[in-house]
C-alpha cells in the first residue's frame, strides 16, 4: 500500500522550564528537523520541516536507512553534525548546499551526520492516529529490535522533571532547550507541541535601525571583532513602546563614515529578502535576550528580545562578536 509521510507536528514557544504533568519532555537540539521515509524497493526519503527534499545532500543517512532500517518505516527527527565538542549547525547548511555527487559524498565523509529520532509515524501501518506514549515505546522497540546504531540516535525522554532540568545545562554541546510533548497526543499537523528555549542576557552596539530614527521598530545590532571592526550580530524582534520612545531620544544619524556603508541585512535566516534600514552612531548599548543558535562567526541567528538601554555600560565594555557576556 502506498503512504506518505504526515504534515510535521509543530511547537509554541513557552517562557517556563517546568515540565507539565501529563508531558513528556526531549531535548530540543541545534539541528534540522527532518521526517525520514523508507519505502518497499529501496526507495528513501528525507524531507525538511519545509517539505524541501533533502535526500541527496545526507548520502550517509540514506545508505544507513537502507542497511538498518526495516522497509515501510516513517521517523520524525533531527538532523546533527557534531564537531569539536558540540553540534554545529554551519557544517548542516554546507551538507545542505552540496546536493549533487561527488561533493556530497565528500561533505558527508567530511561533517557526517546523524539522525536523532524522536517519533515513529509509519511502521507497515500509519502510527500517527496513537498517542505519543505508544509511539515512544514502538520507537524504543524499534531501536532495540534492529539494533539501530550510529548515525541513528534514539532521542532521550523523561517524564521526570528533575532530568529534563538537567539537560538544561547541555547548552555548550548545542541543546537549545526542551520541547514538552502531551503523553495522550495523536501526531497532528498542529502546533500543539511546547518548546522552551534557553537564554541569556547579554550586550550589543545599536548600527541601524527599521522604521525611523524618530519611530524605530527594530534594532539591528553589531560587536567589534577582534581587529576593531564593528560586525552585524543579529536583529532584535520589535521594540516595545517604551524602549522606542526611549530610543528615539538616543539615536543619532552618523556624522561621518559609518562601519555598515553599503552593507545589506537579510530580513531572517534562509530568506533573500533584505531589509530597509537606517544607520545609526553605534553608541547605544541595548542589552537583550539570546538563545544559543549562532551561526560560525558567532551572529546570533534568530531575532534576540530587546530588554532595556544600558547607560551604565562603556561601549569597550561590550563582548567581542562570538564571545560570551
Amino acid at each position: 500500500m502506498t503512504w506518505s509521510l504526515p504534515e510535521p507536528i509543530l511547537a509554541a514557544g513557552v517562557e517556563d522550564p517546568a515540565l507539565p504533568a501529563g508531558w513528556a519532555a526531549e531535548p530540543k537540539w541545534d539541528g534540522f528537523r527532518a521526517q525520514l521515509a523508507v519505502h518497499e524497493g529501496g526507495r528513501v526519503l528525507l524531507r525538511s520541516k519545509q517539505g524541501t527534499d533533502m535526500t541527496a545532500s545526507f548520502p550517509d543517512i540514506r545508505a544507513a536507512a537502507l542497511a538498518q532500517l526495516p522497509a515501510e518505516t516513517g521517523l520524525d527527527g533531527e538532523l546533527v553534525v557534531w564537531e569539536g565538542g558540540r553540534l554545529a549547525f554551519d557544517r548542516l547548511q554546507q551538507r545542505l548546499a552540496s546536493r549533487r555527487e561527488p561533493a556530497a559524498s565528500q561533505a558527508a565523509r567530511r561533517w557526517p551526520a546523524h539522525f536523532v529520532a524522536f517519533d515513529l509515524l509509519h511502521q507497515n501501518a500509519d502510527l500517527t492516529g496513537w498517542p505519543y506514549v505508544r509511539r515512544r515505546a514502538t520507537l524504543e522497540a524499534l531501536f532495540h529490535d534492529h539494533g539501530l546504531q550510529a548515525p541513528f540516535t534514539l532521542c532521550p525522554s523523561t517524564t521526570d522533571p528533575g532530568l529534563a532540568q538537567q539537560w538544561l545545562g547541555w547548552t555548550a554541546a548545542g541543546v537549545e532547550g526542551l520541547c514538552f510533548k502531551r503523553l495522550d497526543e495523536p501526531y497532528r499537523p498542529t502546533r500543539s507541541w511546547r518548546k522552551y528555549k534557553v537564554r541569556a542576557t547579554t550586550e550589543a552596539l545599536i548600527g541601524a535601525v527599521t522604521g525611523t530614527l524618530t519611530e524605530p521598530r527594530t534594532v539591528l545590532l553589531g560587536r567589534y571583532d577582534t581587529a576593531g571592526r564593528l560586525q552585524y550580530t543579529g536583529r532584535s524582534t520589535p521594540l516595545s513602546q517604551t524602549i522606542g520612545h526611549q530610543l528615539a531620544r538616543r539615536l543619532t544619524a552618523p556624522s561621518g563614515a559609518h562601519p555598515w556603508n553599503g552593507w545589506t541585512f537579510s530580513a531572517g535566516w534562509g530568506t533573500k529578502r533584505t531589509l530597509d534600514v537606517h544607520l545609526v552612531r553605534p553608541d547605544v548599548v541595548m542589552e537583550v535576550a539570546v538563545d544559543i543558535a549562532r551561526d560560525a562567526a558567532g551572529r546570533w541567528r534568530h531575532p534576540v528580545r530587546p530588554h532595556r538601554i544600558r547607560t551604565d555600560v562603556d561601549v569597550a565594555q561590550v563582548p567581542l562578536l562570538g564571545h560570551d557576556a
